[in-house]
């Protein structure tokens, strides 16, 4: 009997890692699509207190990802790649297609909070055609 609780347990804490990450590429996927929608307002509250507070606004934040990541407002294709564990942020890398067929490959920083997961930062960190 003890054995078997033992290998319960174990079995128990691995599956806890994977579903904090499956639960933070949730956010992010609920993210993308809101951009698709246009739908700024939902997209912001996937942002972190931070990010809330340099935007300031849902507007402001949606006319930022609209100029400045195209590709992430109007992607083609996304496929999440591995993540890292930074003690208090884990670091999910993103490649997406943007709708001009070009390849990006983003670090989406992300951070929990009261509410769950939050996005505190997407850097670019390649890009590419021949990327996929």
């Amino acid at each position: 009997m003890t054995r078997f609780l033992s290998f319960f347990l174990v079995i128990f804490l691995l599956a806890l890692p994977a579903r904090a990450d499956d639960a933070a590429r949730q956010v992010i996927s609920d993210q993308l699509d809101a951009f698709q929608q246009d739908d700024f307002d939902t997209a912001f509250t996937h942002a972190s207190p931070m990010i809330q507070g340099i935007f300031g606004s849902s507007e402001r934040f949606g006319q930022m990802v609209r100029n400045g990541y195209p590709m992430v407002w109007r992607p083609a294709e996304v496929e999440f790649l591995g993540e890292r564990d930074k003690g208090d942020a884990l670091m999910q890398d993103v490649l997406i297609r943007g709708a001009d067929g070009v390849y990006h490959e983003l670090e989406y920083e992300m951070i929990q909070g009261p509410g769950g997961w939050k996005i505190n930062g997407v850097r670019l960190k390649r890009t590419g055609e021949g990327m996929a």
